[in-house]
């Protein structure tokens, strides 16, 4: 690698992780319109539900804006490097940006985080009906899941919603606990990833708690249906006299 692309590959490095952590505090505000639009919707206050998921909309657009152009930069180094006449880079940014946009699953209304806001709202009367218009598998995959590639620690065998110390490598986004991975890197030659099937090789310097993960491993944790405890409970209500 050439000291401009290794100079690049820097700069482009910063520059995304910048972009990423504006992400992540779009994301934070987007699971409080969230929380607050279920409230509004349990008070009957749908004219404030209304005026949420307008504003949710547009947020999402932009989150979509911004995660596009985060990828988009981290991606220009390895197309600067194919590359043989002088480059433009603002118009290789935007080229990046647009072809990551058409590659995307959904965007606007049909965008994953626009979906599971309006799921939240309709989960508040409806929960386990599909939605107006979606079928039942349509709305399994409005799971936060969809960013969440292993939900157990390959390493400890641990849910990522219980790791102390979660971390997610940069190239294949699996998740580990710090620690585990940490050893297994240094101590395994060559260290592919442990997760079956999984080709990449594990770097110290590439597997971190990136800004998005705590907030998606959160998320999780709230989809998660609660502990089924309720009918182990045993009665200890003390009886009366007459029943003893």
């Amino acid at each position: 690698m050439s000291s401009v692309t290794t100079k690049l590959s820097h700069a482009a490095d910063v520059a995304s992780s910048e972009t990423q952590t504006l992400v992540a505090d779009m994301r934070k505000a987007l699971g409080s319109m969230k929380s607050l639009a279920v409230d509004y919707e349990r008070d009957g206050k749908s004219d404030k539900v209304q005026k949420l998921q307008e504003m949710v909309l547009e947020m999402v657009a932009s989150y979509e804006d911004c995660t596009a152009l985060a990828q988009a930069i981290k991606d220009v180094p390895g197309v600067y490097r194919s590359l043989i006449r002088p480059t433009d880079f603002k118009r290789l940014i935007e080229n990046e940006v647009m072809k990551i946009k058409e590659a995307s699953a959904g965007s606007g209304q049909n965008h994953p985080l626009f979906r599971q806001f309006r799921e939240s709202v309709w989960n508040v009367h409806h929960a386990g009906q599909p939605m107006p218009g979606e079928e039942q598998e349509d709305i399994v995959m409005t799971s936060t899941q969809m960013s969440i590639l292993n939900v157990t620690c390959p390493l400890t065998g641990k849910p990522v919603i219980e790791l102390a110390n979660p971390v997610r490598c940069v190239d294949c986004k699996h998740i580990y606990e710090k620690e585990p991975v940490m050893h297994y890197i240094r101590s395994k030659k060559p260290p592919q990833c442990p997760i079956a099937g999984c080709p990449r090789i594990l770097q110290v310097g590439k597997v971190v708690c990136d800004p998005l993960l705590l907030i998606e491993i959160e998320e999780l944790r709230s989809s998660e249906p609660p502990a089924q405890n309720a009918t182990n409970i045993e009665d200890f209500t003390p009886l009366d006299e007459d029943d003893e």
